[in-house]
């Protein structure tokens, strides 16, 4: 009986080890700022703004779209990206996790003032905003 405890300690260890891992993939992540179609829309309004949309395939475009931007291809397009590591530079996708994956790449290069569009295309056709 005394290994039947010793057992179960073991796979619960596993379970929490598991949960806590698991828990953690889901956090939004720290390096860039979430911001709403309406939030983005704002801003727009009162600034030109560094924007692009790293979705793939290539979509249509938030219209005010600076650049196209593969995700996975960050690193190739240095040259098209703001030499100051801390110029704002908003991104998007069709729903949010490419341009999640886009911030971390650009985190990686040293830029902090990384914003991505909460839903991503979805979300700004949902708010009725305009496209190219």
């Amino acid at each position: 009986m005394n290994i039947n405890t010793k057992e179960m300690k073991k796979v619960f260890s596993i379970i929490v080890l598991l949960i806590f891992v698991t828990g953690c993939m889901f956090q939004k992540p720290d390096y860039v700022k979430m911001i709403s179609a309406a939030e983005l829309n704002r801003i727009m309004q009162k600034e030109d703004i560094f924007l692009v949309d790293v979705h793939v395939p290539k979509q249509r475009h938030i219209k005010g779209t600076d650049h196209f931007i593969p995700f996975n291809e960050i690193d190739k397009y240095k040259d098209a990206l703001p030499k100051d590591k801390n110029t704002a530079i908003y991104l998007y996708c069709e729903r949010g996790p490419m341009g999640n994956a886009a911030a971390r790449s650009l985190y990686e290069l040293g830029y902090r003032n990384l914003s991505n569009l909460e839903g991503g295309t979805d979300a700004w056709k949902k708010a009725g905003l305009d496209f190219e």
